[in-house]
């Protein structure tokens, strides 16, 4: 069975797979413009970029896209969230995801400017708010995600509520540690119109990250997924790393020389600086984050976003 195109508003995917954007520099233009070439949406990770570089990016994966679609993802948590927003705006970009936190405001930006704007949610509640709100659509994530997270109730038990909540014309997004086809398939049998994945777009040449923080995905095991605290003020699931021991422990060391890139924060260490140390390889002093089944992803080896894109989907209508 073929699988549906994914429609947000005016734009149509003709592949239901969305790539979640991972900050920091995780996912880029070169990921993203390649699973939006490939058919699906391909997102970039604008938190913690500085406004000309996410300028840059973005032009990068027009570059490769051709006429695919492509995303922002910007953390609300984040001092810069309404420059970073304002300057993905400028570029045209195709469409604005947000998270870790809720704003009203930004869906009235949205609507001035033309640019539909979907929001990650982790109930019913807030998908209906959304909607109400002005949103496109919205990504409903479960406790399987990795990063920074919303609830601690399974997206298997999350999506239905969701999808009564705002009625089946409504776009809905499964998100949350689908690492398969199969999953796929079984998240459209469900009421999704197409999934977010992350995790599996990390084992690839064009994900950002250093070789090191490829290799510990290569290597995971179930054991190796943890639950830290976050100063931003939500559990996030990362992949065990000495720094993660620290955070595990409370031993971590608090900032030095902070500039307040958040808009609260506890200060129990830099997540900002952790995520950077880990996506250039220094895992002795990084956070890396993770999708819950990361150790369930069967093959493992670095290969192109295409031939991911591809994959999942061809899993997916033999099990649909």
């Amino acid at each position: 069975m073929k699988l549906p195109e994914l429609r947000i508003g005016d734009l149509v995917a003709p592949i239901p797979i969305v790539q979640g954007g991972m900050a920091i520099r995780i996912s880029t233009g070169t990921l993203a413009g390649s699973v939006a070439a490939a058919g699906g949406i391909g997102t970039i990770g604008a938190s913690g970029l500085a406004f000309e570089e996410l300028r840059s990016e973005i032009q990068k994966a027009r570059e490769i896209a051709k006429s695919g679609i492509v995303a922002v993802n910007i953390m609300y948590a984040a001092r810069e969230f309404l420059g970073l927003v304002q300057t993905a705006i400028r570029e045209k970009i195709d469409l604005i995801v947000t998270g870790a936190g809720f704003s009203r405001d930004i869906f009235k930006i949205g609507q001035e400017s033309k640019v539909p704007i979907m929001a990650i949610v982790s109930s019913a509640r807030l998908a209906r708010t959304a909607k109400s709100c002005g949103a496109v659509g919205v990504i409903v994530e479960g406790k399987e995600a990795g990063g920074h997270l919303g609830t601690d109730r399974s997206i298997w038990d999350i999506l239905p509520e969701v999808r009564k909540a705002v009625g089946e014309d409504f776009p809905v997004i499964a998100a949350g540690g689908i690492t398969d086809g199969k999953q796929i398939a079984q998240m459209l049998k469900l009421g999704a119109n197409g999934v977010q994945i992350a995790t599996r777009f990390v084992l690839t040449p064009e994900c950002n990250a250093a070789p090191a923080y490829k290799e510990m995905y290569q290597k995971a095991t179930k054991d190796d997924v943890v639950l830290i605290s976050s100063p931003v003020g939500m559990p996030g699931r990362a992949l065990k790393t000495p720094f993660v021991e620290k955070i595990l422990n409370k031993t971590a060391p608090p900032p030095v020389g902070c500039d307040f890139c958040l808009k609260r924060c506890s200060l129990e260490y830099c997540i900002i600086q952790a995520l950077i140390n880990s996506q250039m390889g220094d895992l002795e002093n990084g956070v890396v984050f993770s999708g819950e089944n990361v150790w369930k992803i069967k093959d493992r080896r670095i290969r192109p976003a295409a031939e991911i894109v591809k994959e999942l989907a061809k899993e997916a209508e033999e099990a649909m």
